[in-house]
């Protein structure tokens, strides 16, 4: 994924309100970004950290520039517009870097399906394929030596959405959870029973019902974000 034109940079000065965040321009003047991110956020909003945005030229928003991405104090680079995940995982698919799921004729976006009325991220289809139905998850949070977790806050929707995978397979269809490590810090995810025990159960059950748990780690810059290659995914 490009951006273009590159991204601009910044010094953050607080993240609040969860959707906004308050940046310092190089010439010393003060603005307000767009926060695409509901979560938590943990490690990835101090402020004195650098951050990157995007400019939509639309002066009919309020506030018509976005924050894209952080660099942390270990210069560690992260993908805060959890919008990106589902392109980037598209492009993964196209591109062949998970190999596993090659082959297939057609990919849509955002398809409902399910009893819980969920919309799949990607659904691949064709070729005499079983249909492939993804749930693309945006990985942020970085523990120890190189350990991500999904998710920094309980999540609901997370453990719906798992609960659709598994009644995916059980009708003989493929099902497969992708976490998109969008910090070049993280080496392996695993899901946080930390924070969030229900989903932690939930993966490891999944997993066992024939949910395929996958993960990639990604590489950024002002110019863009890459997903370079595979992850391994831990249940705890």
């Amino acid at each position: 994924m490009e951006f273009s034109p590159p991204l601009h940079s910044a010094v953050l000065i607080k993240r609040y309100k969860r959707f906004l965040a308050d940046i310092r321009q190089q010439d010393g003047t003060e603005m307000t970004l767009h926060c695409p991110n509901t979560g938590a956020m943990t490690g990835c909003a101090e402020p004195g950290w650098r951050v990157w945005y995007s400019d939509s030229g639309n002066l009919k928003r309020k506030y018509p520039c976005t924050w894209e991405l952080v660099e942390n104090d270990q210069g560690h680079r992260i993908c805060v517009n959890t919008g990106r995940a589902n392109s980037l995982a598209e492009e993964a698919v196209r591109s062949g870097v998970l190999p596993s799921l090659t082959g297939y004729e057609a990919i849509r976006r955002e398809v409902r399906y399910g009893a819980e009325n969920s919309r799949i991220d990607l659904l691949l289809t064709g070729n005499d394929l079983i249909s492939c139905y993804i749930e693309v998850k945006n990985v942020t949070l970085l523990g120890d030596n190189g350990q991500g977790y999904f998710p920094d806050a309980v999540t609901a929707r997370g453990q719906k959405h798992l609960r659709e995978l598994m009644e995916v397979v059980q009708q003989g269809q493929r099902a497969v959870l992708l976490f998109m490590a969008a910090h070049t810090g993280i080496e392996r995810v695993a899901p946080a029973s930390h924070i969030d025990p229900e989903y932690a159960r939930l993966c490891r059950e999944a997993a066992e019902a024939g949910v395929e748990l996958l993960a990639l780690g990604c590489e950024m810059d002002e110019t863009g974000i890459r997903a370079v290659k595979p992850l391994q995914v831990d249940l705890q």
